[in-house]
Order: structure tokens, then sequence, then C-alpha cells
């Protein structure tokens, strides 16, 4: 299997100035990759989780002025659509590539899911330590398990619950100079481990979706 690579010269599409440009770069650069790599993941997940899962790549169409500041693929059950469903990303910042499990403000049963996962933070906790939080899939700030205290993740979690845009993703963040995203092979083990890591609470928050 060839899997794809990533380099510094992919991190540098969002060093291009306006909508157009940049989305071209995306769309040339960006995506084949992401379909090279989101296929196999696909199928590799479709067997983790025993449900068929879909690979959808975004395409930012509501964007009409600004220019992402980032840009992934989505693996999810449903195959229409992956916003309102937990699901599985991977994309790239300008100075990172993040693999997340995804849990964003448009889930229809945000509260129950919040609910549960805040019934299983012990589990969270668990997690290896340089595993990251992060409460808006928009934005680059994360915070690792490390550095969280067992009320701040509570919080985290209360926030996801209680306030109508509030998130919560987990997972890795990798740094753009990282070897790793040199080497397609154990790029794409790390981002399988890390989705295994997490599947035991895709699987508990997906009983409102399948």
């Amino acid at each position: 299997m060839d899997l794809p690579t990533f380099t510094q010269d992919d991190f540098h599409v969002f060093d291009i100035d306006g909508l157009e440009p940049r989305m071209e770069a995306i769309r040339e650069k960006i995506q084949p990759k992401f379909k090279a790599l989101g296929e196999p993941l696909a199928e590799q997940l479709s067997d983790l989780t025993g449900n068929d899962m879909f690979l959808h790549i975004a395409k930012h169409a509501r964007r009409k002025t600004n220019p992402p500041s980032d840009t992934w693929l989505a693996v999810a059950h449903n195959n229409r659509g992956y916003k309102k469903h937990p699901h599985f990303q991977v994309g790239l910042f300008d100075d990172h590539l993040f693999i997340w499990l995804a849990y964003i403000y448009e889930l229809p049963n945000k509260k129950e899911i919040a609910q549960l996962l805040l019934d299983n933070q012990d589990q969270l906790e668990k997690l290896p330590n340089h595993y990251a939080v992060s409460l808006d899939h928009t934005k680059k700030n994360a915070r690792t398990l490390e550095a969280m205290d067992s009320e701040e993740l509570q919080k985290s979690l209360v926030r996801f619950r209680d306030v109508k845009k509030g998130e919560f993703l987990i997972g890795q963040q990798i740094p753009h100079d990282d070897p790793v995203l040199g080497d397609g092979d154990k790029l794409f083990a790390t981002i399988m481990d890390t989705f295994s890591h997490v599947q035991s609470f895709y699987d508990k928050t997906t009983q409102w979706h399948i």
C-alpha cells in the first residue's frame, strides 16, 4: 500500500493569501493525499468498529472570503455527512497534523454524549498522557492530558455538555517537523493506533447514531 507523507510544502499552503489561491493549493496538494490516506483508513475503521465507515474530505464550501486555516479528512459511519455524528479526523494546521475522535457542536445528541463521557472520565484519564483535548475544532490550541488535572477535564466535558457551541475532540497533535510525517507506513500506524485507543469512546457514543 502506497501511503502518503506530509512535507513542509504541504504545511506552507496555509501561507498562501486569498481564498481561491489557497483552496486551489489544498485541492491540488492536500486533497489527493487525504484520499490516498482516507480510503485505507475507512477500511481499517470499518474493521475496527464493526460498521461500514465512509471517507469525507472537507470542501470548505461555506467559505466566501476568508481562506481556511486548516483542512481535514473525516471518517464516519454515515455516507452522506459526518458533522452530526461522532467521527474520526485527520488534518493539518500550518504547524501540525491532528488526529482526533471528534464531537462537534452539530451533534443532535450532544448532551447525552457529553454526559456519557463524563460518566467515563476515569477511562479518558487512562489514555496516554501526551494525548490532547481540543474544545474547538477551528482553533489550534489544545491541552495534553498530562497538563490537565481531573477537575479541568471535568470542566471541559461539562462545557461540551452545557454550551451550545461546545465541542470535545481527543487524540494527538504531531508537529510539522516530526519525522513520522515523512514515513507513510509509520504515520498510518500512528493514526490507527490513536484511533484504536479512543475506539471504546466512539463505540459508547454511537448508540444514538447507528
